[in-house]
């Protein structure tokens, strides 16, 4: 029992570091490549755990040998565009100017179900919006609306404004996070003064975000004795 716990711990770790170096990536944007690395890395992390008779080092070396190939193309297809092209595809365009390319979706077996669901998907429930829509190599679609669609920016409007960086979070479960503070220009002494005057401490606090203009959105524990 205790021998299958251990060995599922360790390849547990293994498959952290391994996915780390392969970067960050949400699921659905895996390139192909990373996806065939993905499913493999998990059958075989599974057979040392089920069977014990196998040992560490036969699944620990093909995962991180996987792992080093995948490295390794990356940095190949960053150079060079024809194999990252072989080994990715590249891009398909299935709208434009605002004719959708049927050729193209059959070519790609995309149905007019997955055409309208990856729309949606970006807030598009109308085709006739749509004036460019691009299957990335991913799967997912980019798209990009008719002039009369896209929503009023302050630009259209000939509004100026100043551009500062979104607020960001620095307390987190009552821990301060000392880096986004002070990457946004403020300082531990700042933070307590400001939550002083709520009557507040750091341990207090759920959740507070903050921008470069100073201004905080404070969120306190509902928890009784951590709230006021």
């Amino acid at each position: 029992m205790f021998i299958v716990f251990f060995r599922a711990m360790i390849l547990y770790i293994v498959i952290v570091v391994s996915m780390r170096l392969m970067g960050k990536r949400q699921l659905g944007e895996l390139q192909p490549s990373e996806l065939v690395v993905t499913v493999l890395l998990s059958n075989i992390a599974t057979l040392p755990v089920e069977n014990v008779n196998i040992p560490m080092i036969m699944g620990v070396i093909p995962i991180f040998t996987l792992v080093s190939l995948d490295v390794i193309l990356s940095h190949l297809s960053m150079k060079f565009r024809s194999l990252r092209k072989a080994i990715c595809g590249s891009a398909k365009i299935v709208i434009s100017d605002g004719k959708i390319d049927q050729k193209i979706m059959k070519d790609l077996r995309f149905s007019v179900d997955d055409l309208m669901q990856s729309l949606r998907s970006q807030q598009v429930f109308d085709v006739s919006q749509v004036q460019l829509a691009v299957v990335e190599t991913t799967g997912q679609i980019s798209v990009y609306q008719k002039k009369d669609a896209q929503p009023v920016t302050c630009r259209d409007m000939k509004i100026k404004g100043e551009d500062i960086d979104p607020p960001q979070l620095i307390i987190d479960s009552g821990k301060l996070i000392d880096k986004t503070l002070s990457d946004l220009g403020f300082d531990r002494k700042w933070l307590e003064s400001v939550l002083r005057s709520q009557g507040r401490q750091i341990k207090d606090i759920f959740l507070m975000t903050c921008d470069g203009d100073g201004k905080t959105v404070v969120v306190p524990f509902e928890r009784q004795g951590r709230s006021k």
